[in-house]
């Protein structure tokens, strides 16, 4: 990709908002919640991709997230 792609990316990532809205835009880049995993869970067992018997509480730790990573790059 040449320089000029790159920073066209980056300003339409920024634009739309697509890296720092919602959740991270408090909680920082990569933000998740109990919450978010459990409304997915809850989607996908209606849709019927996964069981709803499945523990899916086992399949995420949050320690690693929502440390504020990129808080300090926002606009004010």
């Amino acid at each position: 990709m040449t320089d000029e792609l790159i920073g066209y990316s980056i300003d339409k990532l920024k634009s739309y908002g697509i890296v720092d809205s919602g959740d991270a835009s408090k909680l920082g880049i990569g933000a998740m919640t109990d919450a978010r995993v459990q409304s997915f869970f809850e989607k996908m067992a209606r849709a019927g991709v996964v069981d709803h018997a499945l523990d899916f509480r086992k399949s995420y730790a949050l320690q690693f997230v929502n440390k504020g990573v990129g808080l300090d790059l926002r606009p004010n």
